[in-house]
């Protein structure tokens, strides 16, 4: 069992959070939970960028003091990661955590010390809400092809990093897999933006164009540290580089690690995939062993973004839908490494099929079932494995080979496999026909009974084991319900026969309930769909199961 650190890339605070770093929180913390779950010894952090010009222009047009804004802002993100039942260990503030003001400005004396940072005067033109400057073909149309603004021209004197010197070591560590960048397609990407050679990038920017905002450069006060050579820092003075003597931590989690993995996204690729690992070249320092890269979220086919004011609100789909719907939405209709489109109406749709009708329905029937044909009680298995059995043997590689390649869609699938068979092994089976003949006196059907009611039951208690690190608060329901309590060693839970007959089940209550919306204009002239008689309204299914 080998340490593993796991981290996000911290967001600028300009503005409240969205569903796009909704969407990197929840995919790291499913790692997090993943190599928990494995045994190892894990750590998972998170936080906020709050040096940048971007939250200080974002201040002033608040009429308040950067101070203020960046503090109820960094506040939202915070909450968020309580919202969607994030794990984190830590949450690091770039603006106020003193290990990081200790440990950022330990990172560039070591920069310093290597000969590898410089002063020279410079003009170009800088994108404010990238916080980079750009080079003219970069642009589109004149414009930053990410944020759609026309740069400003800025002429100014600031130090420079010496990136130029590291672009054959960079390119050995990619060729040889130092360093691991997934999807391969970005792998390759960065491979070839080094071998165009690369350029020294500017570091620091004058105290008066920041605002006064920012860790001042050590021993220059008419400079601040640039907020991204700041802001990559995060992820080593959180575990306590820049201490007087190094943190434990740091040592366990960065120096010795067997995996540094950040979770970011495709538009900050070049900052943790080259200057980032360039800096810690410099410094001395271990490299991150991956970064895994996520694509972007549009609703409407336009991408969200605080900027621009295009984003959906993760926590008011929370007290909508509740924390695990839009987990699930996110790790099963997201790819893992692409973009995807948000709406409303889709959202709805998937939470009514997916998770109310098939999941959700299916863990009411059975424990339905079980309360009212064995009174409330496990029966014994059958003597002989059912065809649930054996998709549920399959189960533990396929969740430890999907996670493992950074792909929750692929484990999420791998568990609606077993939760539609198991549907349909209702259909199949039909317990309430048993039911009826055990009642007329069939004994071969009562112990048939028990055989369909013990595999089902035991079907949603491996898919509750599985769910524990994609949808926790679904798992532990499910698993309270069966009076079954889910497993120390996950492993061990995942296999089959886990659920002890003579177990009594709890009262069946709905996992995911249809909340009260708003319902949609009807067109004149139209009269209501009446549901037909003999369903109950969770999927159309017959009253007897």
């Amino acid at each position: 069992m080998g340490a593993y650190y796991v981290t996000t890339a911290i967001p600028y605070v300009n503005a409240e959070p969205h569903l796009g770093f909704a969407l990197e929180l929840v995919q790291a913390d499913v790692l997090a939970r993943f190599h928990r779950l494995r045994g190892d010894d894990t750590r998972f952090l998170t936080g906020t960028d709050e040096n940048s010009l971007t939250n200080v222009l974002a201040a002033e047009r608040a009429s308040l003091p950067v101070r203020d804004l960046v503090e109820r802002n960094a506040g939202r993100f915070r909450e968020l990661t309580s919202v969607l039942n994030i794990s984190n260990d830590d949450f690091i503030r770039t603006a106020t955590d003193p290990r990081h003001l200790a440990g950022a400005r330990r990172f560039w004396e070591a920069c310093v010390g290597q000969g590898d940072v410089y002063r020279r005067p410079y003009r170009g033109l800088y994108c404010v809400r990238c916080e980079r400057f750009v080079a003219p073909a970069e642009l589109v149309d004149g414009s930053c092809p990410e944020h759609e603004t026309v740069p400003e021209v800025v002429a100014e004197e600031n130090y420079f990093f010496r990136l130029s010197r590291y672009g054959g070591a960079l390119a050995r560590l990619l060729d040889e897999g130092g360093l691991r960048i997934v999807p391969e397609a970005r792998h390759r990407e960065v491979r070839a933006f080094v071998a165009r050679g690369l350029e020294d990038f500017s570091i620091s920017r004058t105290r008066a164009r920041a605002r006064d905002w920012g860790i001042g450069v050590p021993g220059d006060p008419d400079q601040v540290i640039y907020v991204w050579f700041d802001a990559l820092t995060n992820y080593v003075t959180a575990v306590g580089y820049g201490a007087l003597h190094e943190d434990q931590l740091y040592l366990r989690y960065w120096r010795e690690s067997q995996a540094r993995v950040h979770v970011i996204g495709k538009d900050i690729l070049r900052f943790h995939a080259v200057y980032w690992p360039a800096m810690l070249l410099s410094a001395g320092a271990a490299l991150p062993t991956t970064i895994v890269v996520h694509g972007f979220l549009t609703r409407d086919g336009q991408r969200m973004s605080k900027s621009l004011g295009t984003g959906v609100d993760p926590g008011a789909l929370v007290r909508t839908w509740g924390a695990d719907a839009v987990r699930y939405w996110l790790l099963r209709h997201v790819p893992p490494t692409g973009d995807a489109d948000f709406s409303d109406a889709a959202f709805a749709r998937i939470y009514s099929s997916e998770l109310a009708d098939l999941l959700g329905n299916l863990v009411s029937r059975v424990l339905g079932m079980v309360q009212r044909y064995r009174a409330g009680v496990v029966p014994a298995p059958g003597g002989s494995p059912s065809d649930l059995h054996a998709v549920a043997a399959r189960l533990p590689v396929a969740l430890v080979r999907a996670l493992d390649a950074f792909d929750p869609r692929a484990a999420l699938d791998a568990l609606f496999e077993l939760v539609v068979r198991s549907n349909r092994h209702v259909t199949e089976t039909q317990p309430w026909t048993l039911a009826r003949a055990e009642h007329a006196g069939d004994s071969g059907a009562a112990r048939r009974l028990d055989a369909v009611l013990y595999d089902l039951a035991e079907a949603c208690r491996v898919v509750a084991e599985g769910l524990r690190p994609l949808l926790p608060d679904t798992a532990e329901r499910i698993a309270s319900v069966l009076g079954a309590p889910l497993v120390a060693c996950w492993t061990r839970g995942l296999e089959w026969g886990g659920l002890r007959p003579g177990q009594p089940v709890g009262t069946p209550s709905s996992l995911f309930p249809r909340p009260d919306l708003p319902a949609a204009p009807r067109p004149a002239g139209t009269r209501p769909v009446r549901r037909p008689r003999g369903t109950a309204g969770t999927g159309g299914r017959p009253r007897e199961a």
